[in-house]
């Protein structure tokens, strides 16, 4: 096992302050509701930092399919095992608890299901048209696993229209083999280059990576150009924080002002928007990044 490398002050200082942001009152309401529909949020299944920060703001992404994923990336908290039985139910419960929360943009996300023919793509795409048709009906992001590469099941989550479609890259291809095993990068890559070509006009492509895994910056510089080339044009950049010490351990702790370079890279290459910071996850503030947007046209955080 790898020495745990220790978290520097500045960093354990964010994570508290962080903390402090969470309202209680709220913190509890969201969870209630959660609990009554029966949902799973990969706030709570993957151990988030931002949970408290986000239930504050009346925020929370969903995860269907169940909490048991059929791969077992070593970076990751979410339970790996044998999955259970598909829950039908699940878009109308979403709908319910979003229209009952009142939420304006629906972060939707799930385990990875091999086991299902179609990766689960089904599912997401009910989830979607259950969203949509509510009478006020909230933009809808679906952070969605890889489908083993079937287009198929691209083309059936896509049908749907999503507001923004996004798959995690997670991290270089040189440590694919070791982060995540199971995972091709060039199968993740292109399955976001197809997502460009097959989405309907509107339809944002969002991808987001994690530093701190051993990367080196040449490879990270080449990851951000290989995604623009794809036509991703949303990205998110964020610090690795092992779940425990049973996980990948860090390899190194990044700066503030190295996160800020990356994000200049990116925005100099043409991305419509980048956030990027030691918290920041996929779906944090992933409601504000989408409304700049749409409002300028580009979007920039760094956190």
């Amino acid at each position: 096992m790898e020495k745990e490398m220790i978290m520097p002050k500045w960093l354990v200082n964010k994570i508290r302050q962080a903390k402090k942001k969470d309202d209680p009152l709220m913190h509890r309401f969201i969870s209630d509701k959660l609990a009554r529909y029966g949902l799973n949020t990969v706030c709570q299944d993957a151990r988030c930092p931002n949970r408290g920060s986000c239930y504050s703001r009346g925020t929370a992404t969903f995860m269907i399919l169940g909490n048991v994923c059929t791969r077992n990336c070593a970076f990751c908290a979410v339970s790996y095992g044998k999955p259970v039985e598909t829950n039908q139910e699940e878009p109308a419960r979403i709908k319910e608890a979003v229209e009952v929360l009142g939420l304006k943009h629906v972060v939707v996300t799930s385990v990875t299901r091999d086991d299902l023919p179609d990766g689960g793509a089904n599912l997401f795409a009910k989830v979607i048209e259950a969203l949509h048709a509510l009478p006020a009906s909230p933009a809808v992001e679906v952070l969605t696993p890889d489908f083993n590469g079937s287009l198929s099941s691209l083309d059936t989550v896509l049908a749907a229209n999503p507001e923004i479609f996004s798959h995690n890259i997670e991290t270089i291809p040189r440590l694919y083999p070791t982060v995540r095993p199971g995972a091709s990068y060039h199968r993740s890559l292109n399955l976001l280059a197809e997502a460009v070509q097959r989405a309907r006009a509107g339809t944002l492509v969002k991808t987001g990576f994690m530093l701190g895994l051993g990367e080196e910056k040449q490879e990270v510089a080449d990851l951000i150009r290989e995604l623009a080339n794809a036509g991703v044009s949303m990205l998110t950049i964020g610090q690795y924080l092992a779940p425990s010490l049973r996980h990948y351990a860090v390899r190194r702790y990044v700066t503030t002002e190295e996160f800020e370079e990356w994000a200049i890279l990116v925005r100099k290459i043409g991305f419509k928007s980048v956030s990027a910071g030691a918290l920041v996850r996929s779906s944090y503030h992933a409601g504000d990044c989408y409304q700049e947007v749409l409002a300028s046209g580009t979007a920039m955080a760094v956190d």
